[in-house]
């Protein structure tokens, strides 16, 4: 569907993006993430036309649509910020795309409407200020606008950044559920790592201008390819030298202490009945933090403190001081 071929970007003597080769198949939700400033934006503007490239392609159904100017490349756009019109009705947003292509009024009122309802906005809405409604229904309007053209694609830069924590999670899953719906190939950027795991169908790791991995959400997790996304990908525990060559000496699994090694903190086992394969050690809570779901740990193991999780159950919450049991499979350390 999308196709960027060795895409290089430059501002002066500034390279922004470098040897960047994406395929984005149709229908599927494909995801930027990285730190701010590591070209996940540029890359999308690229896609949309408002950058050209130094070197490389940009290509949609096989056609080569690198110099092809924005307004003729049919991909949808939702900003950041939305860039709604805020003194036009949520109508004539909608139907702003429309009336640049020199739709008729009729058809504009009855895909105006059709769209309206399939993003879950009222009659009585269409007719409001866009600055009357609430940041979640604005973000509808922007969806609304984007797709009521009929795009092949739609491009969503940081579209939740603005809004509160609970608004975002739910939005997220009406975001999934609309493009699941409409079934439209959705390119989406976001610093987000969580968002990105729970929308995505792959995921691209930005750093610095260059691609660190490209995988589905679960390879991305859980086989990083590289020390940074092991890093920025959720919460993880590094591992000093010495506990990794306890756990190459118990489970005779070598393991080299020369290389930097992490566990993520739902594979570290406490007081665990099962520890076959696993190396096993005497510890103390050192802390925790409750959050409702799950409970962190801080533990204090072999001279280091490691994050851990456990499900709540209700019925087992670990005090400070107590005294626990570690286990480590070493197939689940990545080692860099």
């Amino acid at each position: 569907m999308i196709y960027l071929n060795d895409i290089e970007v430059r501002f002066g003597d500034f390279t922004a993006l470098k040897d960047i080769n994406i395929h984005v198949k149709e229908g599927e939700f494909y995801t930027f993430l990285g730190p701010s400033g590591c070209g996940k934006t540029t890359t999308l503007r690229t896609i949309t036309g408002f950058i050209e490239p130094a070197k490389g392609t940009v290509k949609v159904k096989g056609k080569d649509i690198t110099h092809v100017p924005v307004e003729k490349r049919n991909i949808g756009m939702v900003f950041q910020n939305y860039a709604l019109f805020p003194t036009m009705s949520v109508y004539e947003n909608i139907a702003f795309g429309l009336k640049v292509k020199k739709v008729n009024k009729t058809d504009i009122d009855r895909r105006v409407k059709e769209m309206a309802g399939k993003v879950d906005l009222t009659e009585q809405q269409l007719m409001r200020k866009v600055a009357e409604l609430s940041g979640g229904q604005q973000q509808r309007v922007a969806i609304a606008r984007a797709l009521v053209t009929n795009p092949e694609i739609i491009c969503l830069d940081e579209p939740l950044s603005n809004l509160d924590a609970k608004l975002r999670v739910q939005l997220r899953e009406e975001l999934k559920e609309m493009q699941a719906k409409f079934g439209i190939t959705t390119v989406y950027v976001t610093h987000d790592q969580e968002e990105a795991l729970t929308l995505s169908d792959c995921i691209a790791v930005f750093n610095k201008g260059f691609i660190e991995q490209i995988g589905t959400p679960d390879e991305i997790y859980s086989a990083s390819k590289t020390e940074f996304v092991c890093n920025f990908i959720g919460d993880i525990n590094k591992l000093n030298a010495n506990f990794t060559r306890e756990i190459g000496a118990q489970t005779g699994k070598g393991v080299d202490a020369g290389k930097n090694a992490y566990v993520r903190l739902e594979r570290i086992h406490v007081n665990s009945t099962r520890t076959d394969g696993r190396a096993v050690f005497k510890g103390k809570v050192a802390g925790s933090e409750y959050f409702g779901l799950y409970i962190k740990y801080q533990l204090d193991v072999n001279g280091q403190v490691l994050k851990c999780i456990d499900k709540n159950d209700g019925r087992q919450y670990l005090r400070k001081g107590e005294e626990v049991e570690v286990s480590i499979d070493p197939r689940d350390l990545m080692v860099y």
